[in-house]
């Protein structure tokens, strides 16, 4: 189920709104569009199908304690035309007491557990090679995207060292991690584009994350659209309409 904000459980998830409406479709309700889901690999994932042949891929990383049914609702609100193949894996860590799935342990906010954080990198870094091999769409055709925890690993996978450059980075409520053996690679991919959406009232993740993510990017060279307002942990949906259009720009025809 997608949720837009905090909830009585330690999950992160995108809350009640018009965002979450199409989420229905992720469960099977009304209204829905082709949804597979099929294991890669080794991480279980959910796709929204393009309504021809895609013009592009969409990947959405879901956050703490949630599954790979979360994000999967924001397809048809982030690409109402259908146009983009739109993939969902599910995080391959399970902790004792925790709802859901995660990426990788927590330790302190901002510096990811380093032996979870490199399994899940490792995972996903598979994952994305082999949906690009089976789909035919490239790294240059991709946008990786995530809210909170799945944010931090699109950053990761998307700047980590000796991965391909993707088309886009879509950061929400999120950070750019600081974990011992990783360090992001600006100079290797000078047409990645980033988009950073953050809440100034966000409890979980303050926002001087986001800006320090700001700082990173502008100086890494990279092209930035930062947005920030009052929200708190959550998809502000008054950011939806910004965030569409930066994606249909970033993987235009």
């Amino acid at each position: 189920m997608v949720t837009l904000g905090l909830r009585a459980n330690p999950s992160d998830r995108l809350g009640n709104s018009p965002v979450g409406a199409s989420a229905s479709c992720a469960a099977g309700g009304s209204g829905c569009r082709v949804w597979h889901a099929r294991p890669v690999n080794d991480l279980v994932n959910i796709r929204r199908e393009p309504a021809g042949n895609a013009e592009g891929l969409l990947v959405l990383h879901h956050g703490r304690g949630s599954n790979e049914h979360d994000l999967i609702g924001l397809a048809d609100v982030l690409d109402p035309e259908r146009r983009l193949l739109v993939v969902s894996p599910g995080g391959p860590l399970t902790l004792p007491g925790w709802p859901g799935r995660h990426w990788y342990a927590v330790q302190r906010v901002g510096f990811p557990d380093r032996a979870t954080f490199d399994r899940a990198f490792d995972s996903l870094a598979r994952f994305h090679d082999s949906l690009w091999e089976e789909t035919g769409i490239g790294p240059e055709r991709t946008v990786l995207g995530g809210f909170s925890m799945g944010s931090v690993m699109s950053f990761a996978t998307g700047l980590g060292p000796g991965r391909p450059a993707p088309a886009g980075i879509l950061g929400i409520s999120g950070f750019i991690p600081t974990v011992e053996g990783w360090q992001a690679d600006f100079a290797g991919r000078p047409g990645t584009r980033v988009l950073v959406a953050h809440g100034r009232n966000d409890p979980v993740i303050p926002v001087d994350f986001a800006r320090s993510a700001r700082e990173l990017v502008e100086a890494g060279g990279l092209e930035l659209e930062y947005l920030e307002s009052d929200a708190a942990h959550h998809l502000d949906p008054q950011q939806v309409p910004a965030i569409a259009d930066w994606l249909g720009e970033t993987l235009s025809a």
